[in-house]
């Protein structure tokens, strides 16, 4: 007997609080709404309603499982509904946060192709520099960059990000250029003050092992486009992504230093609360951002690369 039946006709029986009703509401006799019920209580090994020739009652194991058979038919019913026409449909309000340098360029966007794919979702983007609480601060869905703290949250990798240290041809004429990560301690530095970010200091490769050096702050910010501006303005060496500084790179503004010591390429990530069902919505910008950050062509453009050729 089929098991979705066996559930629908429980719930229905439960709400309705009688065969008759039920079996009225799906025009079948009430001896097959019976036979449902008890090929459900045989199956799952306990009693679920209480019959008698006056009402039916819920056990304490039927009033459980009832919670459950509702959320389930309401995911079921909600996963029909969306899928219309050939495709996906998508509707309600999606809240994402992301940080501002890297949001400006490759997350807001994108916002606009994704709302007209899918025009009835609207969104609000929250671009800060910082660790936004997802859950306390009601947002759907986290693009960040770097090394993830432990957390309960649940991440999908979506490309690649490259890391390099970097300083204007003026300031390593005036300073010198550092030769192994040590150096770095000799140097100004211009770092990022906020507390979720370059916490255990600028990564590199040390005798094939990646080490963490704590640098000699001159000046920092929790701006990362501030770092940027103070490095092209020869204040110290930054560490910063390649997405954010190849244009300027290729231009001889900055100059990529200490590159035999580069370590590994750390992640870019969407991340969410763990739950077991997403909403469409959530589903399909996950799905989005990661079909095009994985396409080799979204990143072949100098403006915005975060890979060398």
């Amino acid at each position: 007997m089929d098991r979705l039946k066996q559930i629908e006709s429980f719930v229905a029986v439960a709400t309705k609080g009688s065969l008759t009703a039920a079996a009225t509401a799906e025009g079948v006799a009430p001896a097959v709404i019976g036979r449902r019920i008890d090929a459900l209580e045989e199956r799952l090994g306990v009693k679920l309603l209480v019959r008698t020739t006056r009402r039916i009652s819920l056990t304490h194991e039927g009033a459980a499982f009832l919670e459950d058979a509702h959320r389930l038919l309401a995911d079921l019913a909600s996963a029909e509904a969306s899928v219309s026409a050939g495709g996906v449909k998508a509707s309600g309000h999606l809240r994402i946060t992301a940080p501002a340098g890297f949001g400006r360029r490759h997350v807001a966007p994108l916002v606009p192709s994704f709302v007209a794919q899918h025009p009835e979702v609207s969104i609000s983007l929250n671009l800060a520099d910082r660790l936004v609480d997802l859950v306390n601060e009601g947002f759907d869905c986290a693009v960040r960059v770097g090394d993830l703290p432990d957390s309960s949250l649940v991440s999908v990798r979506l490309a690649d990000n490259r890391r390099l240290c970097v300083a204007s041809p003026d300031y390593l004429a005036r300073h010198g250029r550092p030769m192994v990560p040590a150096d770095i301690a000799r140097h100004d530095c211009l770092t990022l003050s906020s507390e979720a970010s370059q916490t255990r200091g600028w990564a590199f490769t040390i005798d094939g092992q990646t080490a963490y050096v704590r640098p000699a702050t001159k000046l920092d910010c929790s701006d990362g486009q501030v770092l940027h501006a103070w490095c092209l303005e020869g204040l110290g060496l930054a560490w910063r992504s390649w997405w954010e500084v190849e244009s300027d790179v290729h231009a001889g503004r900055l100059v990529s230093v200490l590159d035999d010591f580069a370590a590994p390429p750390n992640g870019i990530y969407a991340v969410f609360a763990q739950r077991k069902h997403l909403p469409v919505r959530l589903r399909l910008w996950i799905d989005f951002i990661k079909a095009t950050y994985g396409d080799p062509a979204y990143w072949s453009t100098s403006s915005r690369s975060p890979h060398v050729d």
